[in-house]
C-alpha cells in the first residue's frame, strides 16, 4: 500500500528477531566483527524476537482485509527500521523469507539513528529494543514502545490480533497519574469524580487504538463483527466505581470502542494478561512490564508521563 493509505508499523531488527548473541559480539568485539559474523551466518535463520508474533498477527489481519476489500490499501504496512549496516541485510531478508513474512520496506541506516526516517515513512507505531531510540521517537510525537521478551513461552492466537493497553499515560495523558503521584489516591478519586464528564487528553497510543478501531469497522461493515480478527483490551489499575466512568466516557467522546475493559483496582496485571494472551501489552510503568514478562506476556514499555520521572529518581 502507499504510505499515505497504510497503517505503518516500523519494527527494529532486534524487536523482530532474537539478536542477543549478535548484540554481544557487537558490544564486545566491535562493528567489523559483528558485520563479519552476520555475513558468515547469513543462511542461518534468526529466531523470533519479541515483536515477531505481533507482526505475524498484523499480517493475518491484512490477509483477511484483502479477502474482503481486494482493492483497498487501508491495511498494515510493516517496515524494518534498523540502524544495522546494509551488509547485514541479506541475513535479515533470508530470515523474513524463511518465515513467510511480507516486509518489503527496509530502512538500514548504518549506525545512524533511524528516528528521522520514521516521520518520512508516516509511521503510526514504532517498536524497538533500544529504549533511547524509543524515547527519542516519543519526544518526536511518534507512538513508540520498547519491546521486552516474555520469560515463558506461550501460544498466541493465529486467527486474532490481540492488543492490550494500559490507560493513563498510554491511551490517555498522564494528568490523572500526576495527581496520584503528587497527592495520593484519595485526591485522585475525588478529582476523577469531579471531572467525570470532562474527557481526558490523549496519550501517545491513542492514535494506534484509533487505527485498530478503523480496521475493525471495516470488518463490521461486512457483517464480520463476531469473526473480527482484531480484539482490543484496556487493562488498567484504576478502580471501576471510583474512577472508571471518566475513562469510558472519554473513549465514547472520541468515538472509540474497546472490546474488553478490565479495571483491576491496583491488583497485579500479570494473571489477567495470561488469560488474554495478547500479542503485545503496552504500559508506561516498568513494574507492570516486569510482572507481565514473568508470566509469559510480551510487553512494550511506553516511556511517557510522570511515572518516568519517578522511575529515574
Amino acid at each position: 500500500p502507499k504510505p499515505q493509505n497504510a497503517i505503518t508499523v516500523a519494527v527494529s531488527s532486534r524487536a523482530l528477531f532474537d539478536l542477543v548473541e549478535e548484540r554481544r559480539i557487537y558490544e564486545e568485539q566491535g562493528v567489523e566483527k559483528y558485520v563479519e559474523y552476520q555475513q558468515n551466518n547469513e543462511n542461518v535463520t534468526l529466531k523470533p524476537g519479541p515483536a515477531f508474533y505481533f507482526v505475524k498477527a498484523l499480517e493475518h489481519v491484512n490477509a483477511r482485509l484483502l479477502e474482503l476489500y481486494p482493492d483497498d490499501e487501508e491495511r498494515f504496512d510493516i517496515v524494518l527500521m534498523t540502524n544495522n549496516h546494509a551488509q547485514v541485510g541479506v541475513r535479515l531478508i533470508n530470515s523474513i523469507n524463511h518465515y513467510g513474512l511480507t516486509i518489503e520496506r527496509f530502512c538500514m541506516t548504518g549506525g545512524e539513528s533511524p528516528i528521522g526516517y520514521l516521520t518520512a515513512y508516516l509511521t503510526n507505531l514504532y517498536l524497538s529494543a533500544d529504549s533511547e531510540k524509543v524515547q527519542e521517537a516519543i519526544e518526536a510525537g511518534i507512538a513508540s514502545a520498547t519491546m521486552f521478551t516474555a520469560n515463558k513461552e506461550v501460544a498466541y492466537s493465529d486467527t486474532q490480533l490481540r492488543v492490550a493497553f494500559d490507560g493513563d499515560a498510554v491511551i490517555f495523558s498522564d494528568e490523572s497519574e500526576q495527581i496520584v503521584k503528587e497527592h495520593g489516591l484519595d485526591r485522585f478519586f475525588e478529582h476523577e469524580q469531579l471531572n467525570e464528564n470532562k474527557p481526558l487528553a490523549q496519550g501517545p497510543l491513542k492514535g494506534f487504538l484509533e487505527d485498530l478501531g478503523k480496521l475493525q469497522k471495516k470488518f463490521y461493515a461486512k457483517n464480520e463483527r463476531l469473526n473480527c480478527p482484531i480484539r482490543t483490551y484496556l487493562v488498567t489499575a484504576r478502580s471501576a466505581a471510583s474512577s472508571g466512568a471518566r475513562v469510558l466516557k472519554t473513549l465514547r467522546s472520541w468515538g472509540l470502542e474497546i472490546d474488553e475493559a478490565l479495571f483491576l483496582a491496583g491488583a497485579p496485571k500479570g494473571p489477567i494478561l495470561v488469560k488474554i494472551r495478547p500479542h503485545i501489552f503496552f504500559d508506561d510503568q516498568m513494574f507492570h512490564i516486569e510482572g507481565a514478562q514473568k508470566l509469559g506476556t510480551i510487553a512494550a514499555h511506553v516511556p511517557y508521563g510522570v511515572a518516568q520521572k519517578y522511575r529515574k529518581s
